[in-house]
């Protein structure tokens, strides 16, 4: 009875680079994110067999209330000119073109104002029963994996023929830091791409420490000030510098577990009476036989 979570935007951009840009409709309207998001999704519905399924979105990549604690919240990918994420130009219109292909197929599809789609997918992770698994190319959900609830992420960063599904050994391994503790970890690490300095001076080996000898930011910080026997004074001397850093950091960095989701059936699409809507879709837009797997995997 498993959930499978897609990360939308992660899905479409590593399609939109994976797959030819020669692919296009016979009107000349690039295709090739279309085609092989469509492609990525039935190979992971046909491995993973979920019962249910969500396309997440983006409401807001930049929310306000992760921006007005911390200003320098992804503005590295602001354009110059304005307050969009750059994206290619012959991607931005395969997006609409997508989605209402996922609405044909009866694929919830669920987005929430001023919440990114790693919120949307950790607030379903935390109220929808496993198992869960979360697909992205993104390492910022390795703070969601639970063994018991059984949540792992399907990470797609060397593709998914070659994906890594992440559980706590994988998170521990990887980091050599317990691994429910990978939120801590990329606080004090920081992440370069989400314009996240971590604390001054703290890289991957130092957070790793860390992590490993504290639970919580404020359980560093005492450990810090008193000296303790984990750390080493140059490291203490660090997190004492990065208090205010770290007042506003754990908000920033972790997901939110209670985004106002929208009541919507999450049940993976049973056949629909006519499929003809559905080809003349794919005929309109030449999307061949990435609709006819899609529509394999799900057992019409």
């Amino acid at each position: 009875m498993t959930l499978m979570l897609l990360d939308s935007a992660s899905l479409w951009y590593r399609a939109y680079y994976g797959m030819p840009d020669t692919l296009v409709s016979p009107d000349g309207i690039p295709v090739n994110a279309i085609r092989g998001y469509i492609d990525m999704t039935a190979r992971l519905v046909a491995l993973y067999k979920p019962d249910r399924i969500v396309a997440c979105l983006d409401g807001d990549w930049r929310p306000t209330w992760r921006v007005e604690l911390f200003p320098e919240y992804k503005a590295s990918r602001l354009e110059e000119e304005g307050e969009e994420e750059e994206e290619p130009e012959t991607l931005t219109p395969q997006i609409p073109i997508l989605l209402d292909l996922l609405d044909l197929f009866g694929i919830a599809v669920v987005g929430v104002d001023d919440y990114e789609a790693d919120d949307v997918m950790a607030t379903y992770a935390e109220v929808e029963k496993g198992p869960i698994r979360i697909v992205t190319g993104d390492r910022d959900l390795f703070q969601m994996v639970d063994d018991e609830r059984d949540i792992k992420i399907v990470y797609l960063a060397k593709g998914l023929s070659a994906h890594d599904l992440v559980d706590i050994n994988y998170v521990s391994k990887r980091y050599q830091i317990p691994g429910d503790r990978y939120a801590l970890f990329a606080i004090f690490r920081g992440d370069p791409s989400d314009g996240l300095p971590g604390v001054r001076g703290i890289g991957e080996k130092g957070a790793a420490i860390i992590a490993t000898n504290f639970a919580t930011t404020e359980d560093a910080l005492a450990g810090a000030h008193a000296q303790d026997q984990s750390l080493t004074p140059a490291l203490a001397k660090k997190i004492i510098a990065g208090c205010d850093y770290l007042k506003i950091a754990p908000t920033v960095v972790q997901v939110a577990r209670n985004v106002p989701l929208p009541t919507v059936d999450l049940s993976l699409p049973k056949r629909p009476i006519d499929l003809s809507e559905i080809y003349q879709f794919k005929e309109r837009y030449g999307l061949g036989a990435s609709v006819d797997r899609m529509i394999s995997a799900l057992g019409w």
